[in-house]
């Protein structure tokens, strides 16, 4: 699931989530959404993400990019080491900003059950 939020200056897309090929399908209507945006800044919130592959990959590098090209900056927040180096691979790290300070908020603890034999 991607949702894209906006403010004056900043477009951020919340990423949760498998980001691959499963998923390619929604990526041009996305992109081509926050690239009509024309915003400044675009934060890519990646807390959520649970798996990204090179598909998944290949759709930041184009947001960044398009970015970049109208004299815009990308932020990617949350993301898990693992992603970092997927777009290491795909020699596109240096089109992103990393936000070093960001801390996901800890995943809500499941609901425990109660036991049968605990008062209600």
């Amino acid at each position: 699931m991607i949702e894209i939020a906006t403010s004056a200056a900043t477009t951020t897309l919340v990423i949760a989530g498998d980001l691959d090929l499963a998923e390619r399908d929604q990526f041009p209507e996305i992109a081509a959404r926050v690239v009509g945006l024309r915003r400044q800044l675009l934060v890519i919130d990646m807390c959520g993400v649970t798996f990204m592959d090179s598909t998944g990959a290949a759709f930041l590098i184009s947001l960044a990019d398009a970015s970049r090209k109208r004299g815009g900056a990308t932020v990617l927040r949350g993301a898990d080491p693992r992603d970092l180096f997927v777009l290491e691979i795909c020699g596109a790290l240096e089109l992103f900003r990393i936000d070093p300070d960001h801390r996901c908020a800890p995943d809500e603890p499941a609901a425990v059950a109660q036991d049968a034999s605990s008062p209600a």
